[in-house]
């Protein structure tokens, strides 16, 4: 069976969790996605994630009551009851499992925690093993440029010793790092793949980073291993691509808008990049909102 066989089956069986994840979803269910046997199904699904279905959808729905404590006043066993738990205690006991916190703690103090991330398989393995995209005429070559003043903030890093891009920071620092960065409610955008300018550096690491920016007055403690350092007040060219319809076209997506954005010339409107004021960010692409990144500048 070629990979492409096995992540285009995954790919099915990711969308039907996605869809139902608020249903009962069985193992038939499933595997009739899929289009294989319950074993094949099972044994592809966690060959190709890491984990079983049911692992998914379970870190799936955590995410989701945590979500909903952090951004409302829904109480805890309401939580438990939307994620398809019968109990109280169950549900905290798979909560502090999850996420190293109750979730009447959560609820009240919000600390960073690891989010499960869906990713899109088919075309995470597509550009893993190096295929070229298809040409796809539904992801537009159109992109919005925003000049947007940044007061002094703090930035909550996850720095490597040897990544120098996506998937070398993944090998190294694990593909969940959007989760932690994305539960914190005081960030100022979504988690972003970070390219630090060596004023940015630390000894023994590297120009790859992950992180967020949050308020100057951010006191909430962050994980070991995590950094948070002070950035200046700065402009930043946000790049914004267009909406897509396939979620599997992310890759093509982030191409597509990486190719436009070195061709812009922010001179031409009197702006000069300043990588020293901040780090690049990569925000990565969704279907609704299109791919993002932002560099600093200053005015010539």
């Amino acid at each position: 069976m070629e990979l492409s066989d096995k992540a285009a089956a995954v790919s099915r069986m990711q969308a039907y969790i996605v869809e139902h994840i608020a249903d009962d979803i069985t193992l038939d269910a499933l595997c009739g996605a899929a289009g294989y046997s319950k074993y094949h199904a099972a044994r592809v699904f966690k060959e190709l994630t890491g984990r079983t279905p049911f692992e998914t959808i379970r870190a799936l729905r955590l995410t989701k009551a945590a979500q909903t404590l952090r951004d409302t006043e829904a109480k805890v066993v309401d939580a438990a009851l939307d994620s398809g738990f019968d109990s109280h205690d169950g549900f905290t006991r798979a909560f502090a499992r999850r996420f190293g916190v109750t979730p009447r703690r959560y609820s009240a103090e919000t600390p960073p925690v690891p989010y499960f991330v869906h990713y899109p398989i088919e075309a995470y393995y597509m550009l893993k093993e190096g295929a070229e995209p298809m040409p796809n005429e539904k992801v537009s070559r159109t992109v919005t440029v925003t000049a947007v003043e940044r007061p002094a903030r703090k930035l909550i890093l996850l720095r490597s010793v040897k990544a120098t891009e996506y998937f070398s920071y993944c090998e190294e620092m694990g593909c969940d790092w959007e989760g932690l960065f994305n539960s914190i409610p005081e960030k100022f955008a979504p988690a972003a793949l970070l390219t630090l300018p060596p004023n940015l550096m630390t000894p023994g690491t590297g120009s790859i980073a992950s992180g967020t920016e949050v308020p100057l007055d951010y006191q909430k403690p962050v994980p070991d291993g995590y950094d948070v350092i002070e950035l200046p007040p700065c402009t930043m060219l946000y790049f914004q691509g267009a909406s897509y319809e396939d979620e599997n076209d992310f890759c093509t997506a982030i191409g597509t808008l990486w190719e436009v954005m070195d061709a812009y010339d922010p001179t031409l409107y009197g702006w000069r990049y300043a990588p020293e004021l901040a780090p690049y960010f990569n925000f990565g692409a969704d279907a609704k909102t299109g791919a993002r990144m932002a560099r600093s500048v200053e005015k010539m």
